[in-house]
């Protein structure tokens, strides 16, 4: 099945308050295709820009993230506010993410892919891989490692999409790496603009610290033999241009 990542907010509704705008909710419909299974529906209440309670069409339930957002998880959970929410993904998420996901098909740009190692700071280990994703639209996008085609979801710490000057967006990964004989390291990337998985395959090679000893070292032998060429070239003409006078 072709697979694609989009998220988009469906609606967004604020409270103003004397200090300006302070507490706000949002729906988020989060889909890969078209179809009700492939759909994720997220509703969030935020107050000062943290988020204190959540409801998850995957969870099936409110979950508080603050003593007071735990206390209206509770109560709500027991009453008719979890059982609309639980209709919402079909009824409001269904019915509007045909549209959105034609134009975000339609109006998006293909990511491209660098994937490379950095040395770990003296002293630590192991070495960090890096998967930097490029120029993708729209923003939303899915970074994911596999090793040996499974996921790896420790080690990992990822950056959030970032707004290039051009209204493209990029995206960094990091793992750390260790590596084993054999093993088969992979970038997988997820988007709209994608008719399936980009993956992007981790080749070991020599770190790029010791290619650039080799570099230098190798420059400085032809150098040395350059300069030791020329040397015995000048000392053959000279000694050519020589006149050897006879002596009684």
């Amino acid at each position: 099945m072709a697979s694609t990542f989009l998220s988009i907010i469906l609606l967004f509704i604020a409270a103003h308050t004397a200090d300006g705008f302070r507490e706000y909710a949002t729906d988020v419909c989060i889909f890969n295709s078209t179809k009700l299974d492939d759909i994720q529906y997220i509703y969030s209440h935020y107050y000062k820009r943290r988020e204190y309670i959540r409801f998850d069409s995957n969870v099936g339930e409110y979950v508080g993230y603050t003593e007071f957002g735990v206390k209206n998880a509770k109560r709500w959970n027991s009453g008719p506010e979890v059982v609309q929410r639980r209709t919402a993904r079909e009824r409001y998420c269904l019915n509007n993410v045909g549209n959105d996901y034609r134009n975000a098909v339609t109006k998006s740009a293909k990511p491209y892919v660098r994937l490379r190692s950095e040395e770990p700071p003296a002293g630590k280990h192991p070495t960090m891989l890096v998967c930097s994703v490029f120029d993708f639209y729209p923003k939303h996008i899915k970074v994911t490692w596999h090793r040996d085609g499974k996921e790896v979801t420790s080690d990992v710490t990822s950056t959030d999409e970032l707004e290039d000057s051009d209204w493209y967006y990029q995206v960094h990964s990091h793992l750390e790496y260790t590596p084993r004989s054999g093993e088969k390291i992979s970038c997988v990337v997820e988007h709209a603009s994608l008719s399936q998985p980009l993956i992007t395959n981790w080749e070991p090679s020599m770190p790029e610290s010791e290619r650039n000893k080799i570099a230098i070292g190798a420059s400085g032998l032809i150098l040395g033999l350059t300069l030791s060429l020329a040397g015995f070239i000048y000392y053959r003409k000279k000694s050519r241009g020589l006149i050897l006078v006879p002596t009684h």
